[in-house]
This record gives structure tokens, sequence and C-alpha cells, in this order.
């Protein structure tokens, strides 16, 4: 589905986006200055009749290598020196709006078109490396209970009231960004909640936003085959946490990077912690696994977390804070927060398809972790409950940071009693080396852990579930895609849900099961 813009669109001259940019990058204009734009697209299929064609540099191709394609759609075009070169070759005679650095100013031209500033949204912008997801969905759900007209932008999808748009990335390009802050201001939406990678606050993606209130999670190895360095990682998401992007925020400081951001962020914050000082402080219940108090300054909040595992604690405790932060009562959040989030690929059960059969077969759950920390987070959750077998399937994305993958095996044999190893996206990469980083880690550990190579990851699934059955009270866990439904490999992307797959295993078992027993 396309990203919806707001209608009856604004016009805007090239003269009114000139002045709102044009201290940044050597911004100028070729070409007639009163031409109108009503819009703004990055990319070339997308751009409609009177919009500002964004021809950006990209990894393997200039945008203005499109430009004829759009001149009979586009008003006019955004690019810098290469790209007009590239216009002028093509013989395209639109006006443009050049800048040394587009992809800079992108932000800025598409708040200026949309009047995304308008009647905006109260905005909350979460931000970590683990726990995004699941925080803005608590928050979101809660938000509905308490009769909030919200949105929601994020890995899973984008939310506007009950209008659904599957998410294409975690935080969508500048100019599709600005279109649904202003779609929602003008459906009166109240509140906006969203996750900003650490892409998008280096790529310019959420330019021109000021959030009222920023989540800082938590920092693990991630990304470094983008960011190169954790010094680099963390640099990116300390740029939320600045006057041109927040107001204030609230970061967890469990661990040492949290610790330095609240000790660094040039914005007013709040901490939280369970373990060490804070401003808020979370008190475990020990006669209840699920409650916990969080106490602050003048304040106490009894609250109880419907997600397995300890940081879902810590994720529902700093959802309760964003609440409070926005000006939601503390009665309101203990009720609100109460709220069944549904996070799709989160820590997700799946069953057989008939209610009859769920007690007959192991525990299943689909989560997106992965991360080393996030494997070692989930099965630390799974492990308390799990009488018999704990059994993990995972394997590694393709083309990204390839130096979590000997963790992740890792972090699977110490947290697991039986680990398959199978493939995720594997992209352009050769799955068979993804695996051997993946199972190396695994193996340097020893012990007496399980652990099978199975390339196909349906097969795996069905592997998981296997094991799992040999032993009574056991749990099978999914990890790495989660939510997603379709599977990279080799630039092909076929449809893949884990959910299903395991779904089908449990039905498989429980249809073997009913063989051997007639």
């Amino acid at each position: 589905m396309a990203i919806p813009r707001p209608t009856p669109p604004i016009r805007t001259g090239l003269h009114d986006l000139l002045h709102a940019v044009s201290a940044l990058h050597g911004a100028r204009v070729i070409g007639d200055p009163a031409t109108v734009v009503t819009g703004v697209a990055l990319d070339s299929r997308q751009v409609q009749p009177g919009d500002l064609y964004a021809a950006l540099p990209g990894a393997h191709t200039h945008g203005g290598a499109y430009a004829a394609a759009v001149a009979d759609r586009a008003a006019a075009i955004l690019t810098d020196p290469a790209g007009v070169a590239l216009v002028t070759e093509q013989g395209v005679s639109l006006p443009l709006l050049v800048a040394d650095d587009p992809r800079a100013v992108l932000g800025e031209v598409s708040r200026v078109v949309y009047g995304s500033d308008r009647s905006r949204p109260t905005m909350i912008g979460v931000t970590g490396t683990n726990g995004k997801t699941t925080t803005a969905h608590l928050i979101a759900s809660a938000l509905g209970a308490l009769g909030r007209s919200h949105g929601l932008i994020g890995t899973v999808e984008m939310r506007i009231g009950d209008e659904r748009i599957t998410s294409v990335r975690t935080t969508p390009e500048a100019c599709d960004l600005h279109a649904l802050l202003a779609v929602m201001g003008r459906r009166g939406t109240n509140v906006c909640v969203m996750e900003v990678s650490s892409h998008a606050l280096v790529q310019h993606r959420v330019d021109g936003v000021v959030y009222d209130v920023a989540l800082f999670m938590n920092l693990s190895q991630d990304h470094l085959d983008y960011h190169g360095t954790m010094e680099a990682y963390f640099a990116a998401k300390a740029r939320l946490f600045t006057p041109e992007r927040a107001r204030r925020g609230v970061v967890c400081v469990e661990d040492d990077w949290g610790r330095r951001l609240a000790a660094t962020a040039r914005v007013p914050v709040v901490t939280l912690s369970s373990t060490g000082d804070a401003d808020w402080r979370i008190h475990r219940d020990p006669a209840d696994a699920e409650a916990f108090r969080l106490a602050g300054p003048g304040a106490e909040l009894e609250l109880r977390t419907l997600l397995p595992g300890d940081f879902n604690i810590v994720n529902t405790a700093m959802a309760a804070l964003a609440l409070l932060e926005i000006g939601v009562a503390g009665r309101d959040v203990e009720r609100a927060i109460l709220t069944d989030p549904r996070v799709p690929g989160r820590m997700e059960p799946v069953a057989p398809t008939s209610p009859d059969d769920r007690g007959t077969v192991p525990r299943a759950v689909v989560d997106y972790a992965h991360t080393p920390d996030a494997v070692t987070a989930v099965l630390s959750a799974l492990r308390p409950t799990t009488p018999g077998r704990l059994v993990v399937v995972l394997g590694a994305g393709g083309e990204r940071d390839r130096a979590k993958r000997p963790a992740m095996g890792r972090a699977a044999v110490l947290g697991a009693d039986a680990v398959v190893v199978t493939d995720d996206n594997p992209r352009s990469e050769l799955p068979e080396d993804i695996r051997a980083a993946v199972l190396s880690g695994a193996r340097a550990v020893g012990g007496r852990t399980v652990l099978r190579e199975v390339p196909d990851r349906a097969d795996a699934i069905r592997a998981g579930v296997a094991l799992a059955a040999e032993v009574p009270g056991s749990t099978v866990a999914v990890l790495g895609k989660g939510h997603e439904t379709t599977q990279d490999v080799g630039g092909d992307r076929r449809p893949f849900d884990d959910r299903d797959h395991l779904q089908r295993a449990l039905d498989d078992l429980v249809a073997a099961r009913a063989g051997q027993t007639r």
C-alpha cells in the first residue's frame, strides 16, 4: 500500500523551499523559482503529478539517471551538482532545486511541502538495539485503551488510527515520514509513537521532526557493517537526544551506553534502572514474576507485564514512563499498560491449528532476536518456564554485521539445550559461509548442547520441533525473522513466515502422534 498523502495538498513554490534551506549546503534554484510543487517523492516509480522528485546519489545509481522517466509527472527536481549533469544529459528541462547534499535538506523540504508541523501529534521516538518494537507497541496499545487517537510507525507496520500500512523499513524516508505526519495531523491524531533507527538518524530520515519525548532502550552489537564501530553506532543514537531532535528524554541506564548517554545528552532526561541508581527504579515482586513497582520522583506505580522475560519488564517500565512524560496520570498508566500489546513476531506464541491439541505439543514461540544480546535475553526468559528441553532454531542475515555471527552461535549454545543452525536471509552471500560463522561460535563453547546444521529453514523448524518433542515440557524458539513474511535468497524474496512453518510442524507432530496411537 502506498504512503498516504494529505489532501488537499499544500501548494509550495520553489522560492519558499529555497528560503527554508538557503543556509544548508549551498542550496540554489535553476529555472523558475515560482514553480509550484504539491508533494515529494524519492522513488521515481512513486512520483505523482506536481511532485518534487528527490534525485539523490545512491549506493549503486544516482537518482538523476531517472529524470527522463519522471519528466512528464514531476514539477521540479531536488538534486546535487552530479544530478544536474545527469538531468541535462537527458535533455530534461524541469526546474531544479540544487544542494551540495540534497539528502541533508530533504527532511526540511518535506516538512515545508506537507506542512507536517501544523497540528502535528505529540511525538514519542523510541531508539535502541533491542526492544524498540515491543515498547512502541506497548505505548500504542495503552494509548488505545485510554481512548487516545494515535499513530504508530515502526518495523512491523505503520498505523493511522485503524488504517494499517506494511513497513518497508523501521523508519521511513523523510518525504514519506512527513506525509504520514501531515495526514495524522489532519485526521486529529493525538500521539504518534515511532521507532527511530540509527540508520534513520545518520541518513537524515527524521530531519524536520522534533520529538516531545525520546526513549533510549539499550545498545549492543549490531549494524557494525554500516557504522563500523560501537562508538559510531552510539554517536548515531545519541543524535536523537539533542535540541534539534527532541525536547526531553527517558534513558534506560541498565548498560554502560545508557549511563553514558544520560551523562552527555543535550536535552533533559530522566533515567530508569532495576539494578542501580536512577530517577526511576524497578522493584520486582518476589512472589509474582510479572508484577513490579515503578518508583520515582514523588510517585509510585504498581505495574505488570503481559510479556515473558526480564527485558519485557524494562520495556513495560519504559512505556509507562513515556506515558507519564506526555501527561498521562499514573492511575491511568497502571490501567492502560495492562492492555495486550499483540506485538507480531516478538515472543509470539505459536500453537497447533486445533485448540484441543495445544497441550500435547511443545511450547513454541517466534521472536525477532537477531543480535547476541537479544538471543540471550529470549532464551533467559524461556528457561525458567521450560522444565524440559529448550531448543533454538536460528541463523544470521547476509550483508549485515558479520562480527556478530559467532557471538550469536555462542549465545544460543549457552542458553539452550539444543541448537539448530539454519539460513535466515542470506541475501547475496553464500548461505554456507554464514552458517559456518554461526557454528564456529557455537562449537567454541563446547559442552553437551545438541548442535545441528539444517540449511533449509522449513526443515530446520521441523527438526527443532522434533528435538523438543523428545522431552516432555520442552520449548522450541525460532529466532531471527520474527514478523517477516519473506526470505531473501540471492535477491529473490520468497514467501516465508516462521509462524506458518512452525504451526505446520506442530500440526504434523499432532498428526504423526495420532497415527501412532491408532
